[in-house]
């Protein structure tokens, strides 16, 4: 993840895997330390898979999240979805944290953006 919460991607295409998730707010002790963890080490394993391009993510005060993992490749997305880590964290968070989520898998086929202070530069 770029310092700034949004990923330094490549120009399109790519794939963006979007995991929605309502949190159940039981354990929160347990959730937050764990989930320090896990996040870091989910990133870490990530990082380190063939085709992982950057990550965003954010959590609200309700519970409700969202992550955004990007890949070159659906066959990216399936070997990470098949990594044994992996595989465990999301079975804990079923049995554990989520009342609920989504994932959804799309090809992001055009991707712009604006900045206040690159916009400034330039007059």
């Amino acid at each position: 993840m770029a310092a700034s919460g949004f990923a330094s991607l490549p120009k399109p295409p790519y794939y963006a895997v979007v995991f929605s998730s309502q949190r159940n707010g039981q354990d929160d002790a347990g959730y937050g330390a764990m989930a320090e963890r896990m996040v870091e080490r989910m990133v870490e394993l990530a990082q380190q898979q063939p085709g992982f391009l950057g990550m965003e993510s954010t959590r609200g005060a309700d519970g409700f999240g969202i992550t955004v993992a990007y890949w070159e490749s659906e066959a990216a997305i399936l070997a990470w979805r098949q990594h044994a880590e992996h595989t465990a964290a999301r079975e804990q968070g079923r049995r554990d944290w989520y009342d609920h989520f989504e994932l959804r898998v799309a090809r992001v086929e055009r991707a712009y953006g604006w900045d206040r202070e690159a916009a400034g530069r330039r007059g």
